[in-house]
């Protein structure tokens, strides 16, 4: 069995990308820190938050500019673990990353501001989310978007950006975005899971290899070209990705389906433990208070 070594140090790590990684992640702490007396009612950043944005930058390199990405055009299974990481870890990570008062300020700009008003909404954000994963797992449309190096990169980064909107309502720290009450963020997450759920069947019950990238080798060696350089690829003389696995083609499609649907509902299990928590901190918080309003008659105003 071939190991990616094959491929070459700029294939596999993409020092490109990580520069690019390097600099956003430089220009945040630079923005946070020394800079952000320049944004009205800036605060210091906190280790939380720095940790959690840092954490999201380095798992987006881990799995668009690492090793990982470059498996993910030989196994499909690792290309799932590797959507489920940019839609359902990555995005929320960075929202919590980003501090309160720099999310106010970039909601200043007016073309962020009426993005986010309309795309967050809770119905439209999981409409269209959902709508847009679904439709890139088609099987006509996920080989026809491989084959484009710029239909690629195009459609990750806009899935990247419907996820943060359909992050949004649950989690973001702004007061004035806080959209949907407790009972209505159990509904919301449960209905993104249900939405999420014929994608993933699609993929587990098919009993044929559906997606020509991973079983057509002309092609699988197109997607690669893309991937690893046109000249690189063609010295290779590889014939496809078997060469690089054991597990048959419809085993790793079933399994990439299966690893989705469970990383989904880890992912929405911490977050709805996360909104009971919060849920019942507030409720313990009013009842406290409406106790003390009784106790002490003179703290009513």
């Amino acid at each position: 069995m071939l190991t990616l070594d094959i491929f070459g140090f700029q294939a596999l790590w993409s020092p490109y990308f990580l520069l690019i990684m390097i600099v956003l992640t430089g220009g945040f702490f630079l923005l946070t820190t020394r800079f952000r007396h320049r944004f009205q009612d800036s605060l210091r950043l906190t280790k939380q938050q720095g940790a959690l944005f840092l954490t999201s930058m380095i798992l987006l390199y881990a799995i668009k500019g690492s090793p990982l990405d470059l498996m993910a055009h030989l196994m499909f299974y690792i290309h799932m673990i590797q959507m489920a990481a940019l839609v359902l870890i990555v995005p929320p990570l960075f929202i919590l990353g980003v501090p309160a008062w720099l999310w106010r300020a970039v909601l200043r700009i007016e073309v962020f501001k009426s993005l986010f008003k309309f795309f967050t909404r809770p119905l439209m954000a999981l409409l269209i989310f959902n709508g847009l994963f679904s439709f890139y797992h088609v099987p006509i449309i996920f080989d026809h978007v491989m084959q484009n190096i710029w239909l690629h990169a195009g459609y990750s980064i806009l899935l990247f950006v419907v996820a943060i909107f359909m992050w949004w309502p649950l989690i973001n720290q702004l007061p004035e975005h806080q959209t949907l009450s407790g009972l209505k963020k159990v509904g919301y997450i449960f209905a993104d899971g249900i939405l999420l759920t014929p994608a993933c069947a699609l993929i587990i019950f098919a009993e044929t290899p559906i997606y020509a990238t991973y079983s057509d080798p002309h092609v699988w060696g197109k997607v690669m070209s893309l991937c690893v350089g046109t000249a690189n690829f063609e010295s290779l003389n590889l014939s496809g990705p078997e060469l690089f696995s054991s597990m048959s083609l419809i085993h790793d499609q079933q399994l990439g389906g299966v690893l989705m649907k469970i990383m989904q509902e880890i992912i929405y299990g911490v977050i709805l433990f996360r909104v009971f928590f919060e849920w019942y901190r507030k409720d313990q918080a009013e009842t406290e208070r409406d106790l003390n309003q009784k106790l002490n008659p003179s703290l009513i105003k």
